[in-house]
């Protein structure tokens, strides 16, 4: 989706749903509306904002991985992206309106908001004055075949986060 297009469904929405999202309740009414627009969705198994280190490796700041819904529905409406594993380029203007359709839930003190914090982190960097370069990258199941090499990435990370934290890896 263009920045102006997606500026433009942003608005809508947030004059549909409101600009403070105080409680889990109306947390799950904004995501379950949103999902209401992505024809097919379903839950990734994961999902990150990543961005290329020096070396060329997509890096991930938050690694979600069956948790965290709201943020990967708001990216996915924001993106046009109704499922599968797939990465798209996220740059300024986009990541602009994601941050802005995700704020109102920034009211619900019931929740932590790491996405939030990470995607605001990653649109300094791209404002900055360096050559960087995001991803959003979802995965919806860890066992398909994988052609798109930002998803490895994403894949590979969540596994290796598995096993330094003692868990069970996925990959």
């Amino acid at each position: 989706m263009s920045a102006s297009k997606a500026e433009s469904a942003v608005t809508a929405l947030l004059d549909e749903l409101g600009d403070r999202w105080e409680t889990r309740e109306k947390i799950a009414a904004a995501r379950e509306r949103l999902i209401a627009d992505l024809p097919g969705w379903k839950d990734p198994a994961a999902y990150g904002l990543g961005i290329y280190d020096v070396s060329g490796e997509l890096v991930f700041g938050v690694k979600n991985v069956g948790e965290h819904p709201l943020p990967a529905v708001v990216m996915a409406t924001v993106l046009r992206h109704s499922g599968g594993s797939k990465s798209y380029p996220v740059h300024a203007a986009v990541l602009e309106q994601a941050i802005r359709l995700l704020r109102p839930a920034e009211a619900c003190r019931a929740y932590d908001h790491p996405n939030l914090a990470e995607w605001r982190k990653v649109l300094r960097l791209l404002k900055g004055k360096g050559q960087v370069e995001a991803k959003m990258v979802f995965v919806a199941d860890f066992d398909d075949w994988r052609e798109d090499d930002d998803v490895d990435d994403l894949c590979e990370a969540v596994y290796y986060d598995s096993r330094r934290n003692g868990r069970p890896g996925r990959g």
